[in-house]
């Protein structure tokens, strides 16, 4: 059957680089590669493999991904500058002229873009005193770093108010959003350098967010978001940490968790993710129980997405419960009824 085309919000990372890889063309995606790990290339390799034909609306929006980031999150090294260097070595002076004009002009739209080079701790000490929405639309706007500065930042009782309306914000006017964008701007005029001021929220943003945030911050949050919304915080907890991310844990974590999960369940959730998740979790299994696995993987034959997100979930959970017991340490900086052969 056709599997219906991926938004750039449920596409994976791995996915996206495939995808900007393959539009790089050989010799400049070869230069990117030898750059990576092994297990990143054999990532990305086998994702590729699996691309197909493309989607050209999804391309867009991962090469425009691409490029809004290459103009925030390295503005401190030369912002439009850099990306334009950025994008010339990557694609040529001719292609990248066209995206850099597409693009500058949708910067302008961009909502609180002159806050891209705020210190956080003067940007805290005009918004601590707002409204817990008004922080919250501001957060949900801004880089994910600078957002978990600032909420860091705030009391307790306001980090959880604003936290959860973040988490439950859909929509907003945009008449509302530049009230509030214009507001904030005239009053950090006088501490912003002119060479500075060059559908929001959701459940992301604040994972985003909460994921920069150091342990106890990120504990304190959960925690009062627990008392208010359980199945927020739940919900929360499961896109903090995608059952993919195994592969960035310590050999003897993925031992401690293999112990705890049902091998049917393990099965389930190996199916269809990447080679290189696969091999973190074999490597860790006696010889006969990498056998054992595999021969179980082979008799499930295809699975359904929702069956084996079930059972990503479960590990996942069990995976949570042990860093909260501190046994071990993990570190931080829409269904289809489609068939996972």
């Amino acid at each position: 059957m056709t599997t219906p085309a991926l938004t750039t919000l449920s596409m994976t990372g791995v996915r996206k680089a495939a995808i900007m890889l393959v539009q790089f063309g050989r010799e400049h995606a070869a230069s990117v590669m030898a750059n990576m790990t092994d297990k990143e290339v054999e990532m990305v390799s086998a994702e590729v493999a699996r691309l197909g034909k493309l989607d050209p609306v999804q391309v867009d929006d991962v090469m425009d991904e691409f490029y809004a980031m290459a103009t925030t999150r390295y503005a401190g090294s030369g912002g439009m500058e850099y990306a334009r260097e950025l994008l010339e070595a990557s694609l040529g002076k001719e292609r990248a002229a066209l995206i850099l004009e597409r693009l500058e002009a949708s910067m302008n739209d961009i909502p609180f873009n002159f806050l891209s080079h705020a210190d956080p701790r003067q940007l805290l000490s005009y918004v601590q005193y707002e409204h817990p929405q008004t922080i919250a639309l501001v957060l949900a706007h801004i880089p994910s770093g600078l957002a978990s500065s600032i909420l860091a930042g705030l009391p307790l009782e306001v980090q959880t108010e604003v936290a959860h309306r973040i988490a439950i914000m859909d929509r907003t006017s945009p008449d509302i959003i530049r009230q509030v964008e214009s507001a904030l701007q005239r009053k950090l005029s006088s501490v912003l350098q002119p060479d500075e001021l060059s559908t929001v929220g959701g459940l992301q943003p604040l994972v985003d967010i909460i994921n920069r945030a150091d342990r106890t911050t990120e504990r304190l949050i959960l925690e009062a978001l627990d008392a208010r919304s359980p199945e927020l915080a739940e919900e929360i907890r499961r896109r903090m940490f995608m059952f993919e991310d195994i592969i960035n844990l310590e050999d003897r974590a993925v031992q401690l968790i293999l112990r705890q999960v049902e091998p049917a369940d393990l099965a389930t959730a190996l199916k269809g993710v990447p080679e290189g998740v696969r091999d973190k979790v074999t490597k860790n299994l006696s010889e006969r129980g990498r056998e054992n696995l595999l021969e179980e993987m082979d008799l499930l034959g295809p699975v359904k997405v929702k069956m084996v997100e079930e059972a990503q979930a479960k590990i996942v959970s069990v995976i949570r419960t042990l860093e909260d017991s501190g046994q071990i340490e993990i570190q931080r900086g829409g269904e289809a009824d489609e068939l996972i052969a």
